[in-house]
């Protein structure tokens, strides 16, 4: 018996098995959680229902976090299938291609800096809201996903540092507003991986390289070890953790040169 036996688990971001969405849809699915997934769009449709077959996942839903009236029609739908909602696992983030690809005040715009927040940052305080109703007294967890360029000035990370820089403030205000209804709210700093959304980012590779030389552990993180933590964070064994941003990326975030 795995220990989210038993518990209703929405997980929004899946695009490809190297995603980090999947290693946590995975990883909780062999604990026992019962999955429910979205896609983005009809492009990836099949691919998500494709993957959610191999999880025994019978809950797919389409979810653009631009549109309110998405973010609604996704929770009315889902009350027709589950009476509740235990845990919320956020792993969408996004911005244009070129304000990866150069120095930051060069390639910053007005609408490039809004949409990153707007899909990075805000779309995790919006699935919250809509989600209160299905997780309210469940004792439920909110999770999201985010990076060191938060805290750090990551090369070519740019603007996307500042909306996560965002999102993790919205850990801590969403902590503090759940909090009092029993809702944790955490997130997990995983180190670069090599999914389709990291392949917008200018010489990512050789972000990757740099990670392998210099990690304490010598080698970069995987999907399914990030959805390990993810289990475990969303997990009544994590009961006194919210707030929190827990790193999971081989200790690259506690060097100081590398």
């Amino acid at each position: 018996m795995g220990f989210l036996e038993g518990k209703k688990v929405l997980i929004t971001g899946v695009a490809s098995n190297r995603s980090i969405a999947w290693g946590c849809a995975q990883a909780m699915h062999r604990q026992g959680a019962e999955i429910a997934l979205t896609y983005q769009n009809d492009k990836l449709k099949s691919r998500v229902e494709d993957l959610g077959a191999k999880i025994d996942c019978k809950v797919i839903l389409p979810l653009d976090v631009s549109s309110d009236r998405d973010i609604a029609h996704l929770f009315q739908e889902l009350e027709q299938h589950w009476d509740g909602l235990d845990v919320l696992v956020h792993s969408i983030a996004f911005a244009p291609k070129h304000e990866l690809a150069g120095d930051y005040v060069e390639e910053l715009t007005r609408e490039g800096f809004t949409t990153a927040h707007e899909i990075s940052s805000y779309s995790f305080s919006a699935l919250a809201k809509a989600s209160r109703r299905m997780m309210e007294g469940r004792n439920g967890s909110l999770l999201t996903m985010s990076f060191l360029g938060s805290v750090r000035a990551v090369p070519y990370y740019n603007v996307m540092g500042l909306a996560k820089a965002s999102l993790e403030a919205n850990v801590r205000y969403l902590a503090a507003s759940l909090g009092p209804n029993g809702t944790r709210v955490n997130a997990i700093s995983a180190g670069p991986i090599q999914t389709l959304a990291a392949a917008g980012i200018s010489h990512f590779r050789s972000m990757l390289k740099q990670v392998e030389r210099h990690t304490p552990l010598r080698r970069t993180v995987t999907p399914e070890e990030v959805g390990n933590a993810a289990a475990f964070l969303c997990s009544d064994l994590a009961s006194g953790i919210t707030g929190d941003i827990l790193y999971v990326d081989t200790g690259f975030n506690i060097l100081g040169l590398g």
